[in-house]
């Protein structure tokens, strides 16, 4: 992976930011998604923002080596204090877990005055980023799951809307494994929950098997609640 050309994952966030979009894409690392979009005259501004200096220094050093600093300004900083308000209308922010973007939305909701969309790939917990949505009058107008080097990832996209549009059936369902994609069904959505599904099983049938003490009742109702939404997804082609 470089500037030129992106891992399927980052190639899939960088599809749904629009044309001429002012970017800020937090913890960037090498700052190889915004220089990419620079190079494809996709961006109009970018920010490369990153958290740790090491992964700051190879953002900058790519985006001097590309000719690009007239276009990307590469920041230090912790999620989006990066940002001066009203400097950009799209954020991305792709491979941290999804309870993690979900925090850093809400510590810089401030900043997201003037953004207009948000380009999020979680690695795990998507459904901390639907939630927030839900909470902070965001609507998820699509989604993407992908494979990629045996891992699956999924992209979220939100803009400022209705944020109870997506879920016009089963709203647990929706938030839990995504009420586009499981409209879809295709077959990653399908490979990923048929694993999850049977990790759960076996997570479930181990508390069978331990003392039964108001903890274990509590994460055996939890785990129960998951099996049936999944096996309700799995088992119906239009939940």
């Amino acid at each position: 992976m470089n500037t030129d050309k992106l891992s399927a994952r980052l190639a899939s966030v960088a599809k749904y930011v629009p044309s001429g979009a002012r970017v800020a894409d937090i913890g960037s690392d090498h700052a190889y998604l915004p220089c990419f979009l620079a190079k494809n005259k996709r961006l109009s501004f970018g920010i490369a923002g990153e958290v740790a200096v090491g992964p700051f220094q190879l953002a900058e050093r790519n985006v001097l080596a590309e000719g690009l600093t007239n276009i990307i300004s590469v920041r230090m900083g912790d999620g989006l204090e990066v940002i001066e308000d009203g400097e950009v209308d799209c954020i991305t922010i792709a491979g941290m877990g999804g309870a993690l973007i979900a925090s850093i939305l809400e510590n810089g909701r401030s900043k997201l005055s003037s953004v207009k969309r948000l380009v999020l790939q979680p690695n795990i917990s998507a459904i901390s980023i639907r939630k927030w949505f839900i909470d902070n009058n965001w609507e998820l107008i699509a989604e993407e799951i992908i494979e990629e080097d045996g891992k699956i990832y999924e992209i979220l996209i939100g803009e400022k809307g209705d944020p109870n549009k997506p879920y016009n059936k089963n709203q647990d369902l929706g938030l839990l494994v995504g009420p586009f994609l499981v409209q879809k069904q295709d077959e990653t959505f399908r490979k990923k929950w048929t694993a999850e599904l049977k990790n759960w099983e076996r997570i479930y049938e181990a508390l069978e098997n331990a003392a039964q003490s108001p903890e274990t009742l509590e994460k055996k109702q939890e785990i129960f609640g998951k099996i049936k939404l999944v096996k309700e997804a799995l088992t119906n082609e239009n939940p």
